[in-house]
């Protein structure tokens, strides 16, 4: 168990300056007590950094305006703790080692550098080699979203990157360093990557010299995009890296610009990669829905993706960007203390998704070989067929007594009352009399999500459950109200399994049919 804090948003954004240090080893200390064996703690902005550094740049060193009045406090707080002798990184470090935690330091390898007036995160160095954008080569679009990236193919920027991997293991007591490859996934121009892919093998084999050379038991985590062919379309060939033994452990993640979780994710190709070998493939689980109906995901939800993710053979899950939860509350530890336990929550509720485009997902922001399958458009007569994930083990438990109720969830917007649907689980048409519609046309609260919408409940029986692994829904607009105009689209599906404690118990710690607890 892998726990991300990006050192800003839940700790050195949050404190009045100047921060004290008991207020910094906060982010070691709402840790104690989980089962997060690895803190793994982003040094800095990626082009300046947040501790005491004499090879790079201190977040802020170079501006004399704040423009930004948050990234000028975390640039207050870092230079106040610095002064007061307590380097930041050395403060995590120490209070880690106290705690039991192991602590890898984090580089954001790849950020965008913008002009010297605006970006007041930014280096001298980026600002001063705009050469080295990938927009330099002149033939691509300025408006382009990654124009002002590094460009990989200098040796300049590799060294650069190298230099603060190198003076982090070289003068901390770290457990390991990670190189989240995942923040901004592009390393090349495009029309150079498969001249980039060999050149970035070759600085992770340094990177990885660097560590091992600090200390043999010390580990290189790399984070990439969760898909194998995705990577190697950007110059990551992970396949290689894997190969080579250059690497110790991949963290594969999807969604990480959003933060969205995706229970959806296929780890298999990571996981095939790594068989046979030392290096452990580690799956990225973050806590935003961010639907209209739910924003951080339900324990229910948090549980249904973990166990798809341990059903696909990963050795360990990195939990990213819950800072949104923070402060951490007991929701945030009920979520935490169940994840590394498929076994336990074998027979726990847990809801099953598939991601849909939310406002905070942008289609071009996707990681390289992602999909997303909804909202899909439906026409009439033509079947719509979405896949979904779920893992649990729906016979044995239902012998067992243990089942309570399985529920298949569609969501179609701008639907009425006068459409009619068929709707198939694995080939097989459900019958009418599983489903229940619920009319939320229209709404003046946001309780049932977005207007304009039908429900379409249906409470499986056994005959109709979901299978364990990989099934498919296929829904069908069969008649359309002839005086709306066309437009339906297929918006959510979902499946939850519910559970009894006991045979012939009650549900989880709660069941509402009993009534109110006194």
């Amino acid at each position: 168990m892998m726990f991300y804090n990006d050192g800003r948003h839940p700790l050195i954004y949050q404190y009045e300056p100047p921060m004290s240090k008991e207020e910094y080893e906060s982010a070691v200390d709402e840790l104690v007590g989980t089962p997060v064996e690895a803190l793994m703690f982003c040094i800095g902005d990626g082009r300046t950094q947040l501790y005491d550094t004499k090879v790079g740049e201190l977040w802020g060193h170079n501006r004399d305006v704040w423009t930004h009045a948050v990234f000028h406090r975390a640039h207050r707080n870092a230079v106040a703790l610095i002064e007061g002798g307590h380097d930041p990184l050395k403060v995590i470090i120490d209070r880690a080692n106290e705690k039991g935690l192991l602590l890898y330091p984090t580089l954001l390898v790849q950020v965008a550098s913008g002009d010297r007036e605006t970006d007041v995160r930014g280096s001298d160095f980026r600002f001063d080699n705009k050469q080295f954008d990938i927009g330099a080569a002149g033939d691509l679009d300025p408006n382009w979203p990654h124009y002002d990236y590094a460009d990989f193919k200098h040796e300049e920027i590799r060294a650069e990157r190298l230099s603060i991997v190198k003076e982090v293991v070289e003068n901390y007591d770290v457990d390991g360093f990670e190189l989240n490859l995942n923040y901004h996934p592009l390393y090349f121009h495009p029309n150079e990557v498969d001249a980039g892919r060999p050149l970035m093998t070759e600085w992770i084999r340094e990177a990885y010299e660097l560590v091992k050379a600090s200390g043999s038991d010390r580990e290189l985590v790399v984070r990439v995009p969760a898909s194998v062919d995705g990577c190697n379309s950007i110059g990551l060939d992970v396949r290689e890296w894997i190969d080579q033994g250059i690497v110790d452990v991949v963290v594969g993640n999807t969604f990480q610009g959003p933060e969205i979780v995706d229970p959806m994710t296929d780890y298999g190709p990571l996981v095939e990669a790594a068989q046979r070998t030392n290096v452990r493939v580690i799956a990225g689980i973050h806590s935003l829905v961010s639907s209209d109906r739910m924003r951080h995901g339900s324990v229910e939800v948090l549980r249904g993706v973990a166990t798809n993710y341990w059903a696909q053979g990963v050795d360990g899950l990195y939990v990213a960007y819950w800072h949104g939860m923070w402060p951490y509350s007991d929701d945030f530890y009920a979520k935490l203390r169940e994840l590394p336990h498929p076994d336990v929550m074998a027979t726990k509720s847990k809801v099953y998704y598939v991601p849909t485009q939310a406002d905070r997902v942008e289609p071009d922001g996707l990681e390289p070989g992602l999909v997303m399958h909804l909202p899909a458009a439906m026409e009439l007569n033509e079947p719509v067929s979405v896949d979904i994930r779920i893992s649990d083990d729906l016979p044995r438990w239902g012998d067992a007594g243990r089942v309570d109720e399985v529920l298949l969830r569609i969501r179609v917007i701008d639907s009425t009352e006068l459409d009619q649907y068929t709707v198939k689980l694995n080939g097989i048409e459900l019958p009418d009399s599983l489903c229940r519609t619920i009319n939320t046309q229209y709404g003046k609260t946001s309780r049932y999500g977005k207007p304009r919408a039908y429900f379409y409940i249906y409470r499986l029986d056994r005959e109709h459950w979901p299978v364990r692994g990989m099934n498919t829904v296929e829904v069908t607009l069969v008649e359309r109200d002839s005086d709306a105009a066309p437009g339906r689209v297929l918006h959510d599906v979902e499946i939850e399994t519910r559970y009894l404690m006991g045979k012939r118990f009650y549900r989880d710690v709660e069941d509402p049919d009993l009534g109110p607890y006194t």
